[in-house]
């Protein structure tokens, strides 16, 4: 059972990644992508996704201690669900004013 949901994991996850992935390379090729004016608020936007991928890992890791279910799928689902949880992030983000704040 173990070996099913790690597989499980791996392509739930796997089709988010492509999807985020498909997403930005969209956005790339329509010149598209968020820019900020300030370079505190681009580093920003930059790292919304990693981050999301941390929290996401954090939260999985935490849920994987405190429950039955293995260890593999919470953290793995967990990256990739904070993964898409960034990348909304960055989109809400990258609309918000150019503002220097």
């Amino acid at each position: 059972m173990e070996l099913v949901m790690t597989i499980a994991s791996v392509v739930i996850v796997g089709g988010i990644v492509v999807y985020v992935i498909e997403r930005l390379k969209h956005k790339y090729n329509r010149d598209n992508l968020g820019k900020k004016k300030s370079k505190s608020a681009q580093n920003l936007l930059d790292s919304l996704i990693p981050m999301g991928m941390l929290f996401g890992c954090a939260i999985g890791v935490i849920f994987g201690v405190f429950s039955p279910i293995p260890l593999v799928f919470t953290v793995s689902l967990g990256a990739g669900i904070g993964y898409l949880f960034g990348f909304f992030a960055y989109k809400i983000y990258r609309k918000k004013g150019n503002d220097d704040s």
